[in-house]
């Protein structure tokens, strides 16, 4: 009898605990979904947050460890870390942000209504939705940070005192109770059932929180903690205040999973509390919902709001910690922008390293906007003590500069320091942000570059696919070339292999990675023949959250010039002249209508005998930039370019080059040699001790523009223009260097490159127009190169003088 008694008690336990445990294998699932979703920086250029799920080929599998992404919270600092060290990375699939564009918004997902019935238990367990097709893969499986390195995200707390009160120390677990004492608790719910007052449930929750972290398992899957839940739903209203809040930190030591249907309903009634609540209950529930891991932008809508109403109460602590919360919700409303940026001018004097660390971060994961001048002082006060900011902070301040695409001075060479004395410590993520922040800003430093190459290598085990790509981005925009260091791209590239089935999910990763070795011709041919097969480029043109159509084309493009042999696959002709046509429509446009490029257009069709000469197109369409395309003979006179043999959708295999009869200039030699000092003098670039004293007959030089006739006669420089001088500054001549191809014309490309073609304050091309001339002379080119550090002084000067540097450049009389 005893025996049919036991078994009646135990069997519809066991159903109980089972489906509950399938209920929890299928949040966790969901929770997957979560902690895959990444931003997009991008920007970039920019790169920014937008994610898509991507379906899957046939027959890929999903690999399932649920402890891999779901961290448990009594790990302290470090659990914590590598949650909120996501930053920009990750994006919850309700979001749909924009790196560089917009800021992120979310949608809030209905919850079930809870059924009141007694006997209903099993509605509060975990949803119960369909399993989600997640891709996964074994290697997403690795710890993303090597044992060594330690990242504490919630560092600026421990700055003041004060963010007691508007925060929940992770560091400081409740003293823990015994699994006796845990179950004692549990039956008491059964005793109590619906007698249960809503002081008696919160006093159970907050001493279940105690239990040793080992065992929450077992209490989250108990059937009487479900009905814990269901009681503290039905006294969800008669809950005080402090109350509400003390079941919220009870379910972050709980670990309680973020898509549990109960946290929506807690949501929902902090919501609508919110208008009685003071700002420190407010931020302090906020604070709560991030160590929970949920997002929510109902309630974070009303702190916002109470936040305008009491901007007086708003002193250093409630501001860094609103500005922590805004960065982890990654959206700052636009009427709470210019307030916000009034406070931080006023507190900033007051912030420790750590605090403006939090301010940048939370100013860049939100996509916050505030002015330059104030993003300035920002970095004046991080540059202030930079010696004493933590790695983590120093990121971060890195960070808001790429984002407002800010070039500070001081701070960057102040990097050049840092960087390689912390690099040795610090984990892939942080690195790589700091090469993408030099790549955004265009600012090449060896230091930083060589401290990264040589600590990269060692972590390329622990790097994920976004860190591989984005810093072989970086280190391929900045012409980092391989001899530099024989260790870093081969270990990168070779990284990549190993996670070949990640690109599946993340296809624009691999775009990006094969990019920035192309840069430095550098071709994987495994890695490109994966990138250009048909299934995958469907696959990855699916997504309609990234334009991934100008990656492959300049991937296709490049593969054509530089692997002459390639027998892989490529591009569909249909696609890659939709793509050329698109990006010809943009040149025309934009590009073909900026100054310096209409200028040199002009300039070039006056010297040459008129606009048949010169002809303005792409001539490398996957290159993204225009040409001016001049033909020469073998003589060095002009030939008219037929603008219908090139249009911009053919390759340049298809083009073909139908030029009329040879034109001469009816010039003669009239024997004045242009030597390198007359040169100087014409165009006014000398670097001498002593200043050239003009002539006292001639008029003095003047920073506005000559008029034509008056430029005729003179140069700025004084240097009369004498009839014989104009002659041999227009006359023709072989060029001493020239790619000569078929029928004996010569073909030039000539470049007018603008500043954000540079690296800056230098002369060195970014990697992509390093490629482009590159790839040109393959084509059989002669690259002009009308540098802007020389092209761009010129706009000023004469219609004489800016034909006398064309002369030069054209004909190579240098």
């Amino acid at each position: 009898m005893m025996a049919a008694y036991v078994l009646c008690r135990r069997v519809p336990r066991l159903r109980c605990l089972t489906g509950v445990r399938n209920a929890f294998i299928q949040a966790q699932h969901v929770h997957i979904k979560q902690c895959q979703s990444e931003e997009a920086d991008d920007l970039e250029g920019n790169e920014g947050p937008q994610h898509q799920e991507s379906s899957l080929p046939e027959g890929y599998r999903l690999h399932y460890n649920p402890t891999s992404y779901h961290q448990p919270v009594w790990n302290s600092a470090d659990s914590w870390s590598r949650v909120d060290n996501e930053e920009d990375e990750q994006c919850l699939p309700a979001l749909t942000p924009s790196f560089w564009q917009q800021s992120n918004r979310y949608s809030v997902s209905c919850s079930r209504h809870l059924s009141s019935s007694k006997n209903t238990l099993l509605d509060l367990a975990f949803n119960k939705s369909p399993e989600p097709k997640i891709p996964s893969v074994s290697s997403l499986h690795r710890k993303t940070t090597p044992p060594d390195v330690r990242v504490d995200t919630r560092a600026f707390l421990r700055c003041r005192s004060a963010y007691a009160s508007v925060t929940l120390d992770l560091t400081q677990r409740p003293l823990p109770i015994e699994w006796e004492e845990a179950m004692l608790l549990l039956k008491k719910v059964s005793v109590l059932k619906g007698s249960m007052k809503p002081s008696d449930v919160a006093h159970i929750f907050t001493e279940l929180s105690r239990l040793h972290p080992d065992k929450m398992p077992l209490v989250r899957g108990d059937c009487h903690f479900i009905m814990l839940l269901r009681y503290s739903v039905e006294h969800l209203r008669l809950f005080s205040d402090r109350e509400l809040l003390e079941l919220l930190q009870a379910f972050v030591w709980i670990d309680m999973p973020t898509t549990h249907t109960v946290l929506s309903l807690y949501e929902a009634e902090l919501s609508h509390r919110a208008h009685q609540m003071n700002l420190h209950q407010l931020l302090l529930a906020a604070d709560l919902w991030r160590c929970i891991g949920k997002q929510v932008p109902q309630f974070l809508s009303h702190l916002y709001d109470s936040v305008l109403l009491n901007l007086g109460q708003v002193g250093v602590p409630e501001l860094v910690q609103l500005l922590y919360i805004i960065g982890e919700g990654r959206h700052c409303p636009t009427d709470l922008i210019r307030p916000l940026e009034q406070l931080l001018m006023q507190h900033l004097p007051q912030l420790y390293p750590e605090e403006v660390g939090t301010v940048c971060l939370g100013l860049f994961k939100s996509q916050t906007s505030i002015s330059e001048s104030a993003v300035t002082c920002i970095v004046d006060k991080a540059h202030s003590f930079v010696k004493e900011m933590g790695d983590f902070a120093m990121v971060n301040v890195l960070k808001l500069l790429r984002f407002s695409y800010l070039y500070h001075r001081p701070w960057m060479e102040a990097m050049a320091q840092e960087v390689p004395r912390r690099a040795q410590r610090m984990g892939i993520q942080g690195l790589m942000h700091v090469a993408l922040t030099c790549s955004a800003l265009h600012c090449r430093n060896d230091n930083i570059l060589m401290a990264i190459a040589e600590r990269a290598p060692s972590l390329a085990r622990y790097c994920r696919i976004k860190d591989l790509c984005k810093l072989l981005w970086a280190f391929g925009t900045l012409g980092f070339q391989p001899v530099q260091n024989p260790s870093f791209y081969p270990s990168l590239t070779e990284a990549l292999r190993q996670r070949e089935a990640e690109f599946q999910c993340y296809p624009q990763h691999l775009l990006t990675g094969l990019l920035g070795l192309v840069f430095v011709s550098q071709f994987p041919k495994d890695l490109i023949e994966l990138a250009l097969s048909s299934d995958f480029v469907n696959l990855a043109l699916k997504s309609t959250q990234f334009e991934l159509k100008k990656d492959f084309f300049t991937l296709d493009g490049a593969v054509a010039l530089e692997l002459p042999q390639w027998t892989g696959p490529r591009l569909s002709c249909k696609l890659k002249e939709e793509i050329a046509e698109m990006l010809w429509k943009f040149a025309q446009s934009d590009v073909c209508h900026k100054p310096e490029v209409l200028e040199a257009e002009s300039a070039l069709q006056n010297m040459l005998g008129g606009e048949m000469y010169v002809h303005k197109r792409m001539i490398l369409p996957h290159t993204r930039s225009i040409d001016l395309e001049v033909h020469l003979d073998s003589t060095g006179k002009p030939i008219p370019v037929h603008p219908e043999s090139h249009s911009p959708t053919l390759s340049l295999e298809d083009s073909s080059y139908k030029c009329p009869p040879n034109q001469g200039w009816g010039k003669k030699t009239l024997g004045v040699t242009l030597t390198d000092d007359l040169l100087a003098q014409l165009i006014n670039t000398t670097n001498t001790t002593a200043p050239t004293t003009p002539s006292p007959r001639l008029k003095p030089a003047s920073l506005h523009r000559v008029e034509s006739d008056e430029g005729e006669r003179f140069f700025n420089t004084g240097l009369e223009l004498t009839g014989d001088i104009t002659e041999a500054l227009t006359k023709p001549s072989i060029p001493s260097s020239a790619s000569k191809v078929s029928n004996g014309i010569i073909k030039l490309a000539i470049q007018v490159p603008s500043r954000n073609h540079y690296c800056y304050q230098s002369q060195q091309l970014l990697g992509l127009h390093v490629m482009k001339r590159r790839q040109l002379k393959l084509a059989g080119y002669r690259v002009v190169d009308l540098s802007c550090h020389e092209w761009f002084p010129m706009l000023r000067k004469s219609r004489a003088e800016k034909r006398a540097y064309l002369n030069c450049k054209i004909y190579d009389m240098t």
